[in-house]
């Protein structure tokens, strides 16, 4: 699985999108999800569009060259539906995006797939199914759907499936509307698989899957007058094995732990992680730059992390006092805060990932750049989402920033970093090494060499 003394060498598998640079808004990606099994892989869109790419089970190439990378199955397109459209609210005179804020796979039960997508007010559950027969031989309809003439019928038929060309279709299960005030940041599926939570920016709700009309108010931070406001939600998430456990991240860089079995009303934590402030770092970008704007249990649901603007934190659920582990994601930006704040930069909402074993950690940065951190050798790398000499099975170079003013070989300096180029959402597959990059309009596959 690794070389280099443990560490994973990551190749290029394959892009998908348009090389134009004229890209739509709409066209730019705005969340990635594999599914529990890695075999589909989910997309949402800014135009409000859900497609989901699956896992070629077909795909066993074999290659001449000892040097080849086994190609473990190229994801294709399996399906492509527009999820949300925009809308407006009249009572208040906005308008609702249909842009995509978060994916999230139901595990499989039957045949068909299920998944939940929101955009900043409502949840849809979709259904995905495939089909590959039809009935024919109807005795009341013709072959065009049309009813037939019930005088003109002189023999009964027995309907038969015939072969047809495979077709996959996404219904709208489910429609839970209405529920938030604020725009919907999170949404996350319990492992009872029965209910769900969405927080908005003051409130989580506690949904079950089967009520659209109701759902129930487990956190409520807004306070009775709205210029005492101190924080917002920034993200919430269930723990992958105790139903009643649930997290949620705020912009004053604290976790809240909350235990649904004490009391109905989560409005007092089981646990506050928080990290003491360094007095030195203090400057006027310290409470910006502290929001959390993402956080993730582990699959062993011991460990959660958190990460910041500059940094990627890992915490023990037994120890809330401090992070056992903090990785600087990019600190040679501290310097050029000023201007990051300028231009908004300093609001981008960086997702973060685990890897299936719990071992690694990967987290975006800008110029297309991604970090990967290993828990174990405490060694990290940057990566870079480009399509240039990217041929299949290319080992991918680590990139590096420079500060000063001599460049190294190999080295962009940070004055040349395009922050329009960011790396905002990341899925690593849950069973094995393959990385899912969204870069603005394009998502990008990448494998260890192995």
């Amino acid at each position: 699985m690794a070389g280099n003394g443990g560490e994973i060498q990551w190749c290029f598998s394959q892009v998908k999108g348009t090389i134009e640079e004229d890209i739509t808004e709409a066209d730019i990606i705005s969340c990635v999800e594999f599914n529990s099994d890695g075999e589909l892989l989910a997309t949402g869109d800014k135009g409000g569009r859900v497609v989901i790419f699956q896992r070629d089970k077909s795909a066993n190439k074999n290659f001449k060259s000892q040097l080849a990378v086994p190609v473990r199955g190229e994801y294709n397109v399996y399906s492509t539906f527009q999820s949300h459209e925009p809308e407006f609210d009249y009572l208040k005179s906005l308008e609702i995006e249909e842009k995509i804020n978060k994916i999230k796979w139901l595990k499989r039960t039957n045949p068909a797939h299920f998944l939940l997508s929101t955009n900043d007010k409502t949840i849809k559950l979709w259904k995905v199914t495939e089909r590959d027969k039809r009935p024919e031989g109807y005795n009341l309809k013709d072959e065009g759907g049309l009813c037939r003439d019930s005088t003109n019928i002189t023999a009964l038929r027995v309907p038969v499936f015939k072969p047809m060309e495979l077709l996959v279709e996404a219904s709208p299960r489910r429609i839970f509307a209405n529920a938030h005030t604020y725009h919907i940041n999170s949404i996350s599926v319990n492992s009872d698989q029965e209910t769900y939570l969405s927080a908005d920016d003051l409130r989580i709700n506690l949904w079950h899957l089967e009520v659209t009309d109701q759902s129930f108010n487990i956190v409520d931070i807004k306070p009775a007058n709205m210029e005492e406001l101190t924080e917002v939600i920034t993200a919430a998430e269930f723990h992958p094995t105790e139903c009643s456990l649930f997290v949620y991240s705020s912009s004053k860089g604290t976790i809240r732990l909350c235990d649904m079995r004490a009391q109905a009303l989560c409005d007092r934590h089981a646990k506050l992680f928080e990290e003491p402030e360094d007095p030195t770092n203090r400057s006027f970008f310290s409470e910006i730059i502290s929001s959390i704007s993402d956080v993730k249990f582990s699959h062993n649901g011991r460990y959660m992390i958190t990460r910041d603007y500059l940094s990627v934190k890992v915490w023990d659920l037994q120890m809330d006092s401090r992070p056992i582990e903090t990785y600087q994601v990019h600190e040679y930006l501290r310097s050029k805060l000023c201007s990051l704040y300028e231009n908004d930069c300093i609001f981008d909402k960086f997702e973060c990932a685990w890897s299936g074993g719990d071992r690694y950690i990967m987290t975006g940065s800008y110029n297309n750049f991604f970090r990967m951190f290993d828990r174990e050798t405490k060694r990290d790398i940057t990566l870079e989402a480009c399509r240039e000499n990217m041929r299949t099975r290319t080992i991918l170079k680590p990139r590096k920033v420079g500060t000063g003013n001599k460049r190294k070989k190999d080295e962009i300096n940070v004055d040349c970093l395009d922050f329009n180029k960011k790396i905002l959402h990341t899925a690593w597959h849950p069973l094995e090494n393959i990385l899912a990059v969204a870069a603005t309009n394009n998502l990008y596959i990448f494998q260890s060499k192995d």
